[in-house]
């Protein structure tokens, strides 16, 4: 290697990197930037937020409790090496972040604190790192640039003409601006401790007129995924530089005589990178007792020497802490309600004004306020003398736990893989986890709320149950055809059934942190090769038994519902009919394409019949009605008991016209996503007349599986392995997962 070579390179690509960014700017190279994007310059912090989560883009979602949208930056599509904690599900969420932004763009100013609640562990924390990891790659974009500004000072020795111009002389051989100088060409340089926006230098009534002028609403909507109407900010509109600038400015301004572009040319504009590790328009702040800011005397800690006699006479005060070091971007507040009230009092007014008063001087703040708290702080906040005073000035944003295990599942498949745990993870795992969260979580459907059709169907859905209509839209099996579709189609209403409750669902039950908790755990069972259902199963079963340590499990059980322990004994038998299925498949005892060829011809002598029309026999070449024995035959498999022969036929052709109606492409239709139920139904009638023949190998599997193997003649051997074989390839297996899957399941269903 080599390395003068290798710096040079590397050197040369960060040149030209910060060349092309525009890193450093004159004012009057900044004021062009300006004028080739007014709007892209003139964001305020709400209006640059809400250009960061457009920027991502978003889609529509449709589920089975309704079409949600989804802002694909909590997806954190930027950081493929931190797509772990991508935020999964809280749509719900999200869209009420940004309403909560939108208004504030609106209204051209943030007045107002955006409080995250919800249950410990419901990723309230999650979702405030996307927001900023996500402002942090837009920071880095070229329609994302961030500007602040410096003063800077040039050495006299350095530069043609004494006096530095604060003398009468003039001299022609002085640059414009001393914004480019090198670093020896300078004696000093004060940074602007706020960050403010480079155009607060501007006379306000200069500004404005610039400003309004500039950024006007343009008919074909606005660059940067602003809104036609765009609003300009009370910051930029009224505000004025920080009390440092403001009398650095005003020294310079007096000692030039009034000569304005004199005192521009000691202005540095520099492009700057939102960044939470450095606390630069990203930050959070733990609970503590002072408040966010301060502020010091800047001459106290440097040369006064080095800062031009013009500035000697004053006494620069410096802010410094949280609030200056999130200016221009957003704050978090975590478990703010944690503090003393007294502590952060003083957000009233920030929230509501923009500025904080402290001991010598008034901030005035562009910043998005965040906050986040669980429920029993907010509870016990609210029975305060001082929770009146902060209503008014508080955006609530409830974040429950997710209720939909898909959704659930996602948190664990991204964080528990074979790098994390340090051994396979079986396929399952972290399924039964989910499902036994889920139900934890769930609440019993409150039946007086709905009109008497759908009334009894909601008193009788049990936990399991509406977990299957909240996660995959399936409705039990027990109902009939007519009632599912009126099920189905009230899924959403029960979904969102207690958002106006102060218990609603979600509230309660185990955190994906707990649940996180007993993955790791399983991880270690002792003499295990992989992180098996097994294993999660006995960990869930020692979580149950500790009610001292989580408070979900000293709830009251109410029709099966907050029944714990027995929510672990079914994600047990869900786990077994899942292995069953798989294992019957891997033997090559049931056929998915048997099952979708004798349905079409099912559904197609139906459609025939529904329609009073013949069918020809494709080996006859006969015409004859459509053959009534046959679909008798398929729907006493398929048919709920008590239904109408005449009635299900007519729904099932109905249910697939439907189906044409919302997938016009012409794509072939999907029998099996249409009625997931009867599918079911069919497999488990094959199923039961295998069993028997499942019973039979089951002793070969024993025998594979023990020190008996040689005892196997080659075709039963040659059996197994090619199940084992199918396993593995299949569905994820390992050697290990599939010899316990095979056990487990032989032990318990077919013993």
């Amino acid at each position: 290697m080599d390395a003068r070579r290798w710096l040079s390179t590397v050197g040369t690509g960060v040149k030209g990197a910060f060349v092309e960014n525009r890193s450093i700017l004159s004012f009057e190279e900044y004021l062009a930037a300006f004028a080739e994007a007014p709007r892209l310059q003139a964001r305020s912090s709400a209006q640059y937020l809400r250009d960061v989560l457009d920027h991502f883009g978003s889609e529509e979602r449709e589920t089975p409790v309704g079409r949600v949208r989804r802002w694909l930056a909590f997806d954190l599509p930027f950081d493929p090496d931190g797509r772990s904690h991508r935020v999964a599900g809280h749509e719900e969420v999200q869209a009420g972040l940004y309403r909560a932004i939108g208004t504030f763009v609106r209204s051209g100013r943030v007045d107002k604190l955006v409080l995250l609640h919800g249950p410990n562990g419901s990723a309230k924390s999650s979702i405030v790192s996307a927001i900023v990891a996500a402002m942090e790659a837009y920071s880095r974009t070229r329609e994302g640039a961030l500007y602040r500004f410096h003063w800077v000072f040039p050495a006299e020795r350095k530069l043609r003409g004494a006096g530095l111009g604060f003398g009468p002389r003039e001299d022609a051989g002085e640059p414009s601006s001393f914004a480019h100088l090198d670093g020896e060409a300078l004696d000093a340089r004060l940074s602007c401790p706020m960050k403010d926006h480079p155009l607060l230098l501007v006379p306000r009534e200069e500004r404005r007129r610039l400003l309004q002028e500039r950024c006007k609403p343009a008919a074909s909507g606005a660059a940067g995924g602003a809104e036609a109407d765009f609003v300009l900010s009370e910051y930029l509109l009224e505000g004025e530089p920080c009390q440092l600038c403001r009398q650095v400015h005003d020294a310079l301004l007096a000692s030039y005589r009034g000569d304005w572009l004199k005192v521009l040319r000691h202005v540095q504009v520099e492009r700057f990178y939102a960044s939470a590790r450095y606390q630069l328009a990203a930050v959070t702040v733990e609970p503590q007792h002072f408040v966010d800011a301060a502020v010091r005397q800047v001459t106290a800690d440097r040369s006064v020497a080095a800062l031009p006699p013009a500035l000697h006479a004053l006494s620069l005060l410096e802010p410094h802490g949280p609030l200056v070091a999130a200016n221009r971007g957003i704050i978090e507040y975590s478990d703010l309600l944690k503090r003393e009230p007294a502590a952060f009092k003083y957000l009233l007014g920030t929230a509501e004004t923009g500025r904080v008063a402290l001991e010598h001087l008034v901030l005035q703040l562009d910043v998005v306020l965040l906050a986040s708290a669980n429920e029993k702080q907010l509870a016990a906040f609210k029975e305060t003398p001082e929770f009146a005073s902060f209503r008014g000035r508080l955006e609530l944003v409830r974040v429950p736990y997710l209720r939909r295990a898909s959704v659930e599942r996602e948190v664990y498949d991204r964080q528990i893989t074979a790098a994390s745990v340090g051994k396979h993870v079986a396929p399952h795992a972290t399924a039964i986890a989910a499902q036994w969260a889920v139900l934890t979580r769930l609440k019993r459907p409150l039946p007086d709320r709905y009109p008497g059709e759908v009334r009894e169907l909601v008193e009788e859905l049990a936990p399991l149950e509406k977990l299957r209509l909240y996660d995959r839209g399936v409705a039990p099996d027990r109902l009939p055809l007519a009632e599912a579709k009126v099920l189905r189609k009230h899924a959403g209403d029960l979904y969102r059934e207690s958002d106006a409750y102060p218990n609603y669902e979600g509230r309660t039950g185990a955190s994906a942190r707990e649940i996180k908790t007993v993955l790791f755990n399983a991880a270690q069972a002792q003499g295990a090769a992989c992180l098996t259902p097994l294993a999660v199963l006995g960990e869930l079963h020692a979580l149950c038994r500790d009610k001292t340590v989580h408070d979900f499990l000293l709830q009251e059980v109410v029709d099966g519902y907050h029944d714990h322990e027995e929510f672990v004994r079914v994600v047990e038998a869900e786990y077994l009919d899942l292995i069953d299925e798989e294992i019957r498949d891997a033997m090559g005892l049931v056929s998915e394409a048997q099952f979708r060829e004798l349905f079409v011809r099912y559904v197609t002598l139906v459609s025939h019949w529904v329609k009073g029309e013949r069918v020809r026999d494709p080996v006859t070449g006969a015409v004859a009605p459509a053959d009534e024995r046959r679909m008798i035959e398929l729907e006493r498999v398929v048919m709920p008991p008590g239904d109408d022969r005449r009635d299900f036929r007519r729904g099932l052709i109905s249910a697939i016209g439907a189906y044409r109606l919302d997938h016009p492409d012409g794509e072939a239709i999907d029998y099996a996503a249409i009625f997931p139920d009867l599918f079911r139904r069919i497999r488990e009638r094959a199923h039961e007349e295998r069993k028997r023949e499942i019973r039979a190998r089951r002793e070969d599997v024993l025998r594979y599986l023990s020190d008996e193997r040689s005892a196997l003649d080659d075709r039963a051997r040659a059996r197994v392995e090619e199940t084992l074989r199918t396993l593995r390839e299949r569905y994820g297996y390992c050697e290990h997962c599939a010899q316990d899957a095979l056990l487990f399941l032989m032990r318990r269903r077919y013993a």
